[in-house]
């Protein structure tokens, strides 16, 4: 088995596997990483650094905008965007060799009027550092800029003509660190020098924060004085914080290449970098869960809200609203700032966003904060993190506080209407642990959404000791059939979806899967076609637990790598079919939208990969599966870091239960 791309990065920290790339390849990647992570994200707050700021509204004072379709910024960006996806999607599909079927030709015939072409998203699940590993091989096959990732067997290009990339907690964590460091590709960000730079190093936890580089600090105590300094002065400046505030701000040393993780970087910034602007790039989506007022489980109707780099808000009818995310924190009264207030600025810290959709990892700083029970902290730092926390746990602040842009909005709907505060959660405690939500909307007319789930559901789903634990299920997806048969769907189609148990004796939770393949089979319009990816071992077992805190750069690169040939399926050698089916799932509902024969390749593929309807509703039995391409099973080394976690008996007792996130 040929392997490339990310194998190359991973053989520098040592580990066994085949490969192919030479060592000239990676020096040359190297130099041109470093180049690439010198311009940044952009500090649109400093010298504020995480210190919102209030001054004068502009002219054209911001309002809430109804959710009846897309923001105007959206509409306009996305004609530069579609354009700039024709010639990367028509090198792909050349590539990928549908017989029957003269893909360029087709794009060309058709690139007058882009709605007629295919629309790509691509969404990455929530699950921790595993989550955000493996849906960064998945980013990195798909990435044109990674070495030979156009090569027979690969999928490169697919990230350049994707319109959307749409992450949830872990997943958000990798959405957001590529966008933070000026959408530098998953290679070079791996590739970086542990030296200059802490990025992606998760040799030490966020208990202990960064121990080299260029943003090295005195010590752990210096690292909380930090965090303490940076969170203390939002809250001076009247803002409520919670724990959410220190998480993201901890988070952001290890995912943004900057001082002291970026303070000053906000998500609404990403409107204002030449990489987006240029439509270079795919639209980045972050999701977070709303909790009413007086809530405390997440049910399966809550309301979804999206990050944009415009806008935050949602498309549920419940709130039905999106606000300026550059204005968030302002003092909005019935779809507008009140006429007496000024206008608040840099409260979307990114890290701050990515914080709240991945807020259940409060539960770790919760449970922390007065014991020490794992023998996770030294005393001292144990010490130095109940003193930073105080009593913020008691006080219920493990959530994501923010000034209600939607207070007095929607009142006959809106739960929150009432209240001066909008109170953001996990993504994926209500089950959704995929962020679907922001791409199957109708106004944004996606066609096939690539779907890679890194959930953790085994554990819970098969508690049998014969079972290995840390494996998707399909619980997540089906969560988003399920919610699509209520009212908070508010009509909007979406495939079907069978119930776990089916998943398990399909063995639909262990290989690729079509859902949607006939389009006339969903009520209220034309779903996407979602092809279903889920983690399971190819060269790596990568279900590493979520609450896993700590990986040396061979275990990172190696569950990156696993995520690559998940992708790819092992670089077509598992099937090698896959990049010709990808294709078809790619063109599929364009053809259809066209009115162009679907070419026998693709009937072919639909046949293989289409779940068919098809229901196995007993109990499953133990599962353990096995290496896909046992002859490169990677083998990392061990040394020089431990694994933290927090553990199980801390995370019950802190921890409402949330099936399929963890």
């Amino acid at each position: 088995m040929r392997y490339t791309g990310i194998l190359a990065c991973a053989a520098v920290d040592g580990v066994v596997g085949a490969r192919s790339v030479d060592s000239d390849v990676v020096q040359r990647e190297a130099v041109r990483e470093a180049s690439l992570l010198t311009a940044r994200a952009f500090p649109a707050n400093a010298p504020h650094g995480y210190t919102p700021q209030t001054n004068a509204c502009p002219s054209d004072a911001p309002t809430i905008r109804n959710a009846s379709g897309l923001s105007p910024n959206e509409t306009a960006w996305l004609e530069t965007r579609r354009q700039a996806t024709i010639d990367p999607m028509k090198q792909l599909l050349a590539r990928l060799n549908i017989s029957g079927l003269d893909t360029d030709k087709y794009i060309s015939d058709h690139q007058s009027n882009v709605s007629n072409l295919p629309n790509i998203g691509i969404a990455l699940s929530g699950g921790g550092y595993r989550a955000m590993l493996n849906g960064a091989g998945v980013v990195q096959a798909f990435d044109s800029k990674t070495v030979n990732s156009t090569n027979a067997g690969h999928l490169g290009g697919l990230l350049q003509a994707a319109t959307y990339l749409a992450g949830l907690s872990g997943g958000s964590w990798a959405v957001s660190s590529l966008y933070a460091n000026n959408f530098s590709s998953v290679s070079d960000i791996l590739a970086s020098n542990p030296d200059d730079s802490d990025l992606w190093q998760l040799g030490n936890t966020i208990y202990e924060g960064p121990s080299k580089g260029s943003i090295q600090l005195l010590g752990s105590a210096g690292y909380y004085a930090a965090l303490e300094n940076q969170v203390s002065g939002k809250e001076d400046a009247g803002f409520n914080t919670t724990i959410t505030d220190y998480w993201g701000r901890a988070l952001s040393y290890q995912i943004i290449n900057a001082s002291d993780g970026g303070p000053a970087y906000t998500f609404s910034s990403i409107a204002q970098q030449d990489f987006f602007t240029s439509g270079s790039v795919p639209l980045p989506l972050v999701v977070a869960d709303g909790r009413a007022p007086g809530e405390t489980i997440i049910p399966g109707n809550t309301t979804v809200f999206e990050f944009n780099p415009w806008e935050l808000g949602t498309f549920d009818p419940t709130v039905a609203g999106f606000a300026p995310l550059k204005y968030m924190g302002s003092n909005f009264s019935s779809g507008n700032v009140r006429s007496t207030e000024a206008c608040v600025t840099g409260f979307d810290n990114i890290g701050f966003v990515f914080g709240t959709s991945s807020s259940l990892f409060n539960t770790i700083l919760t449970a922390v904060n007065g014991t020490n029970s794992t023998g996770l902290l030294s005393t001292a730092l144990q010490a130095s993190l109940t003193a930073l926390l105080g009593g913020i746990a008691e006080a219920d602040n493990d959530i994501a506080d923010y000034p209600n842009p939607f207070y007095g909005w929607n009142n006959a709907t809106n739960l929150g209407h009432a209240s001066q505060q909008l109170t953001l959660v996990d993504g994926g405690e209500d089950g959704q642990n995929i962020p679907l939500h922001p791409l199957i909307q109708p106004p944004r007319a996606v066609d096939v959404i690539f779907a890679v789930d890194s959930s953790a559901d085994t554990n819970a789903t098969l508690p049998t000791n014969a079972s290995a634990t840390g494996w998707p299920s399909g619980f997540a997806i089906e969560s988003t059939y399920r919610r699509s048969l209520t009212e908070i769907q508010n009509g909007t189609p979406f495939p079907s979806i069978p119930d776990v148990n089916s998943f398990f004796n399909l063995g639909l939770n262990n290989r690729p899967t079509f859902f949607g393949c006939n389009s006339s089979n969903t009520t209220g319009g034309i779903a996407p076609l979602i092809v279903y990816l889920p983690n399971a071992p190819y060269v790596y077992t990568s279900n590493v637990s979520t609450f896993d805190l700590e990986y040396n750069n061979t275990e990172r690169n190696a569950i990156v790598a696993n995520g690559y040939n998940l992708a790819t399926q092992g670089n077509g050698t598992v099937d090698p079919g896959w990049g010709t089916c990808v294709g078809c799932a790619i063109v599929s509902r364009s053809l259809e939208r066209n009115g162009v024969e679907v070419p026998e390749a693709c009937t072919t593929c639909f046949a293989k990969y289409c779940w068919d309807g098809t229901l196995n509703e007993t109990a499953p039995g133990s599962y353990v599966p096995e290496m896909k391409a046992p002859g490169a099973e990677i083998k990392v080394s061990t040394s020089g870091a431990g694994r933290s976690k927090v553990s199980a008996a801390m995370v019950v007792a802190a921890l409402i239960v949330i099936v399929g996130v963890w």
